[in-house]
């Protein structure tokens, strides 16, 4: 969904998050204004990780999603370890030889999504870096960059993911709806929606989930399965999150050229149990997978069919 401003009636109450949100993707900040951002006696560890999103979204036109955006861009939260305050060297944890952070750590890191329309060049974003004095050990995957930045920095060390453009279109399922928000090149006042839940049957819009930010709550839109748990787990033990709503299982839209699209579902996953164990008392029988149908016409047609119904029943009730 591309990026817009919020209504008027939620607006004139977030200004302040329109200020955060041209802080990383106005293209005209200048370099004095960068260089305060990172170099200043008023530069924390956020504003040194807007200077480093600013030169990933405005330089590089990558796209800017996930915890940072929620965390800081939108809700203004900060975290850091209650026994490690004086030490945040020790912050950092290593795991699959992957750099990381203690889960207390808010804003944790950045992810952003490279574009498809240029090539980025690792080496040259480095050296950019390097201008405003903060330092990048890079980590290289098939599919991803990790960088370590800041490793040595009083401020606070954090890290980046720079996926590449080709696994970005596999990255079409989303767990919560707070983490379906993101940001563009030159959009200084308005954020986009990732995976579209706007519409029929999820019905959740973008001053909704800025309104569950705030408040810190959210809704789980994918089946749960071990990954999913532990996430949800830090959510509401570590970060004082509250789940919310029935948890929802959101699908991609299939191709145009296509009616439906099917999703395999986890080993893990709760519903592939439920599914599974009732196929079972089925005799002979082997379970070679369990895949989820989206078809939106289908849906479509289904929730008319609802309101249609639900207009000849008591209080319009269609279960009646």
């Amino acid at each position: 969904v591309s990026p817009r401003v919020l209504r008027p009636q939620i607006r004139k109450t977030c200004r302040d998050i329109e200020e955060r949100i041209a802080r990383v993707t106005d293209s005209k900040r200048t370099p004095i204004d960068l260089y305060n951002g990172a170099k200043s006696t008023k530069a924390t560890r956020e504003t040194r990780m807007e200077v480093v999103a600013w030169l990933a979204i405005c330089k590089y036109d990558c796209k800017l999603e996930g915890g940072f955006v929620r965390n800081w861009v939108v809700g203004h939260y900060t975290g850091r370890p209650a026994n490690l305050l004086k030490s945040p060297k020790d912050w950092i944890e290593t795991v699959d030889n992957l750099p990381s952070l203690k889960k207390e750590v808010v804003p944790c890191d950045l992810d952003c999504h490279l574009p498809s329309h240029a090539y980025f060049d690792i080496d040259k974003f480095q050296d950019d870096l390097y201008k405003y004095g903060i330092s990048c050990t890079v980590s290289r995957q098939d599919w991803r960059y990790v960088l370590l930045l800041d490793e040595n920095e009083p401020t606070g060390p954090f890290t980046m993911d720079l996926i590449e453009p080709h696994v970005v279109l596999t990255h079409d399922r989303i767990d919560f709806d707070v983490n379906n928000l993101s940001l563009e090149k030159d959009y200084t006042h308005e954020l986009g929606i990732r995976i579209d839940i706007e519409r029929k049957p999820y019905s959740i819009e973008l001053e909704t989930i800025v309104d569950n930010i705030k408040n810190k709550r959210f809704q789980l839109l994918r089946p749960r399965d071990f990954g999913v748990n532990y996430r949800i787990n830090k959510m509401t033990q570590v970060c004082g999150w509250t789940q919310i709503g029935p948890d929802l299982s959101v699908l991609p839209d299939p191709h145009f050229k296509y009616y439906a699209i099917l999703v395999p579902l986890s080993r893990s996953a709760a519903l592939y149990t439920e599914v599974s164990n009732k196929i079972k008392s089925i005799s002979s029988v082997q379970i070679i997978s369990v895949e989820e149908i989206k078809n939106p016409y289908l849906e479509e047609t289904y929730e008319g069919m609802k309101k249609l119904i639900g207009k000849q029943c008591t209080q319009r009730n269609p279960n009646e």
